[in-house]
C-alpha cells in the first residue's frame, strides 16, 4: 500500500482534506486510505455532518437515480433489486478466526479466507463512481452509550438513510481524536443494471469481522444489509458488550404514560414484522426507539438508549385507523425515503394495506406494474414488496419521547418479549422473576418467519430474544450475560411475554391490532404494584376486572369474560410442547446455562400439577389472585 497522505491526496480534494484532517487520528486516515485504494472510486467525499453537506448527499441519492422525488415535498423513493428486499442470511456472516466457532444457527466463516475473498470483490467495485466517507454516533454522542462509527459506501441512498438514522459523529470522532476504538463499515452496491440498482446478486456478500471492528457489506443495496450501522452493528457491537458487561438488544424503548403524568419506560424485543414498531409507536405514548437498544447498569439500576434517531420501518399495514402518527407523517411534507413501495403515475405511494382500494397500475420494484401481474413463476406480484420499507426521522413523529437523545439514558421499568405465536402463550404475562423471564420469555420466543429475511414464510424459528440473526457470541454465553445483568440490579426490570397473534379453533385471531395499548396500560400498573394479577403456571396473567376497565378506559370498547377465557386460558399441551422443543434445541447447544433446564423443568412441574386438577385448557377462574 501507498503512503496514507499520498493515497488521500489522489482522491481528495483540498476541501475534503482538510475535514478529514482535522479528525486528527491516524487509524480513521489509514482505514480511509485502505479502501480508498482498493475501491479505485473516482473521487471522495467527506461528510462532517453539516446541514450543507447532508443535502450534498442528499441530491446526489437523486443525482446518481438511486432515489427519485415523490409528489409530497421531501418524499423520495428508493427501489431495490428484485431479490435483494430482505436480509441475505446465508451470505451474512461472523468471521471468526481458524479453531474458533459459534453456535450452528449463526452463520460464520473462517476469516482469513472470507476477507480475502471480500476484498477481491471489492477491489475497483467504486471506479467511476464518487465515495462517501461519513461520521456517526451509535446512541447519544458523548455518552457512556456512544460508539462512535464511520460508514464508507458508493451509495448516496445508503448515506442518505444513514444521515437520517443516526446521529452525527463528525464532532465526536474530533473530541476523541486518536483514538482506534470506532467501528468501521465498507459498503459498494457493486455493478448497476439500467433501472439503477445492485446486478450482480450472486456476488452479495456481508461479512462481519469481530477482530477488526469492520462490516463489509457488497453487491446490495437493501437497507438491512447496506446500512451498516443497523444490524451489522449488532454483531460488532453484542462482541463488544460481552467483554464490558453491558447489553446490546434488538430491543425498542418506549415510554408508557400512566396516572398523574407519570411515565415508564419499557424496552421490548419482537422479531420482524411482529408488531415491535407499532408498539413503541402506540398512540397516547411516546417513542424512543423502535429497533436497537444498548441497556446499562448505573448505580444498581438499569438504563437504555435507542442507539438511532430515525426509523426504518416496514410499510405493509400502515394505514390511518390503526397508525395515525406514522400515516400523518407518511402525507405530510418532510424528509421521508420509501423503499419497494408502488409509485403511482401522479407521484404519489401506495402500498399493501394502504387506504383505500389497490390502484390499477403504477411502477414498483419489478418494474411496470398492473394488479394481477405476475412474476415468471406465475405467482401474482403484490403492489408493493411486503418487506416495503420507509425511512424517518424520529423528530417527524408528533408522539417522539423528550428523552430520545438523553446523554443519561432512561430508567426501565419493564422489558417485553413477543413472537408471532397462534397457539401457545397468552397476550400478556408477566414472569416470576428476572431469570424466569430471561429463560422463559425471552430465550423461549419462538416465531413464524416473515417476509422480512430472505426464504420460506410461516416456518415456526427458534429466536432467543429475538436477536439470534445478530449474535456474534455463542448464545449460551449470550443467554448467561442477560441473566448476570438482572443480578446487578437491586430491582431489575419486570418481564413480560405478549402475543398479539393468538388465534381461537376457528383460525381467527382473538386479538384486535390495537389491544395491545391495553396490554401495555397493564404493564405499566404492574411495574408500580398498583394492579393485583392472577398467578398460572406460565406466570402472572391480568385479572378480568383490571381488563375491563381499562380496555373502557384506553378504547372505549366493551370487553367481555368470553373474550378474557378465549385469550387467557392455559393452554397445557402447546405450552409442554413448547417446552420439549426447546429443551432439545438447548440440550444441542455448547454452554447453555444449566439454569435453563432448570426453569424449564420448574415449568414443566406446574403445568402437569395444574393438568393433574383441571385438564389441558385451563381458564383464569380456575387459579388463584395474588
Amino acid at each position: 500500500m501507498k503512503n496514507t497522505n499520498e493515497v488521500l491526496q489522489s482522491k481528495l480534494d483540498g476541501e475534503n482534506y482538510a475535514k478529514l484532517a482535522k479528525i486528527n487520528n491516524q487509524f480513521l486516515n489509514d482505514f480511509v486510505a485502505r479502501y480508498v485504494e482498493l475501491c479505485n472510486p473516482k473521487k471522495v467525499f467527506v461528510s462532517n455532518g453539516t446541514p450543507e453537506d447532508i443535502n450534498y448527499i442528499r441530491n446526489k441519492a437523486l443525482e446518481n437515480h438511486e432515489e427519485v422525488i415523490l409528489k409530497i415535498r421531501g418524499h423520495t423513493l428508493h427501489f431495490d433489486a428484485y431479490g435483494d428486499q430482505g436480509r441475505d442470511k446465508a451470505h451474512t456472516k461472523v468471521l471468526l478466526e481458524k479453531g474458533e466457532g459459534l453456535d450452528k444457527f449463526i452463520v460464520t466463516g473462517e476469516r482469513e479466507e472470507n476477507l480475502k475473498e471480500v476484498h477481491e470483490i471489492l477491489t475497483n467495485i467504486m471506479e467511476g463512481r464518487e465515495m462517501f466517507v461519513c461520521f456517526f454516533s451509535l446512541g447519544p454522542a458523548n455518552s457512556i452509550f456512544s460508539v462512535p462509527s464511520v460508514q464508507i459506501t458508493d451509495s448516496a441512498y445508503v448515506a442518505h438513510t444513514d444521515d437520517i438514522l443516526y446521529r452525527q459523529g463528525y464532532e465526536e470522532f474530533k473530541r476523541l481524536s486518536d483514538n482506534p476504538l470506532f467501528f468501521k463499515f465498507v459498503h459498494s452496491q457493486g455493478e448497476l443494471n439500467e433501472r439503477h440498482v445492485s446486478k450482480n446478486l450472486d456476488k452479495r456478500r456481508i461479512y462481519i469481522d469481530l477482530k477488526s471492528e469492520t462490516a463489509y457489506s457488497a453487491n446490495t443495496q437493501y437497507g438491512g444489509n447496506t446500512i451498516g450501522l443497523k444490524k451489522l452493528a449488532m454483531r460488532l457491537a453484542i462482541h463488544r458488550a460481552s467483554k464490558e458487561g453491558w447489553l446490546n438488544e434488538h430491543m425498542l424503548v418506549m415510554g408508557a404514560h400512566g396516572p398523574n403524568g407519570r411515565v415508564t419506560y419499557f424496552t421490548g424485543a419482537f422479531p420482524s414484522m411482529c408488531g415491535k414498531t407499532s408498539t413503541s409507536m402506540l398512540e397516547g405514548e411516546t417513542i424512543v426507539g423502535d429497533d436497537i437498544a444498548y441497556l446499562r447498569e448505573k448505580n444498581g439500576k438499569a438504563y437504555a438508549v435507542n442507539v438511532e434517531k430515525g426509523m426504518f420501518g416496514i410499510i405493509q399495514g400502515v394505514n390511518s385507523k390503526d397508525d395515525p402518527i406514522q400515516w400523518k407523517v407518511l402525507h405530510t411534507e418532510g424528509e421521508v425515503i420509501f423503499s419497494n413501495v408502488l409509485v403511482l403515475p401522479d407521484g404519489s405511494a401506495y402500498w399493501i394495506g394502504h387506504d383505500g382500494i389497490v390502484p390499477p397500475e403504477g411502477i414498483n420494484h419489478s418494474g411496470e406494474w398492473v394488479n394481477g401481474k405476475t412474476d415468471e413463476k406465475g405467482k401474482e406480484i403484490p403492489p408493493s414488496h411486503p418487506n416495503a420499507r420507509f425511512t424517518l426521522h424520529l423528530e417527524s413523529l408528533e408522539n417522539v419521547d423528550p428523552k430520545l437523545h438523553d446523554p443519561e439514558g432512561v430508567l426501565v421499568g419493564g422489558v417485553i418479549y413477543g413472537g408471532r405465536d397462534s397457539d401457545t402463550w397468552v397476550p400478556v404475562c408477566e414472569s416470576f422473576n428476572w431469570e424466569h423471564g430471561i429463560g422463559l420469555k425471552g430465550a423461549s420466543i419462538e416465531s413464524e418467519t416473515t417476509a422480512a429475511t430472505l426464504g420460506k414464510e410461516g416456518v415456526r424459528e427458534f429466536n432467543p430474544m429475538s436477536n439470534l440473526d445478530f449474535l456474534s457470541i455463542p448464545i449460551g454465553k449470550y443467554i448467561e450475560i442477560n441473566i448476570e445483568f438482572g443480578r446487578k440490579i437491586a430491582n431489575p426490570p419486570l418481564v413480560f411475554g405478549v402475543n398479539y397473534f393468538l388465534k381461537g379453533k376457528d383460525g381467527k385471531f382473538l386479538n384486535e391490532k390495537n389491544d395491545k395499548k391495553v396490554w401495555i396500560k397493564w404493564m405499566e400498573l404492574r411495574t408500580h404494584s398498583e394492579v393485583k394479577a392472577t398467578k398460572t403456571p406460565v406466570g402472572f396473567i391480568p385479572k378480568y376486572d383490571d381488563l375491563k376497565r381499562l380496555f373502557k378506559e384506553v378504547l372505549n370498547k366493551d370487553y367481555s369474560y368470553e373474550d378474557y377465557v378465549k385469550q387467557f386460558t392455559i393452554r397445557v399441551p402447546e405450552n409442554l410442547s413448547k417446552i420439549e422443543r426447546l429443551r432439545k434445541i438447548y440440550s444441542e447447544i455448547k454452554n447453555t446455562p444449566q439454569r435453563m433446564f432448570e426453569l424449564y423443568d420448574e415449568e414443566e412441574k406446574r403445568l402437569l400439577e395444574a393438568k393433574a386438577l383441571f385438564g389441558d385448557y385451563i381458564t383464569p377462574d380456575k387459579f388463584k389472585e395474588v
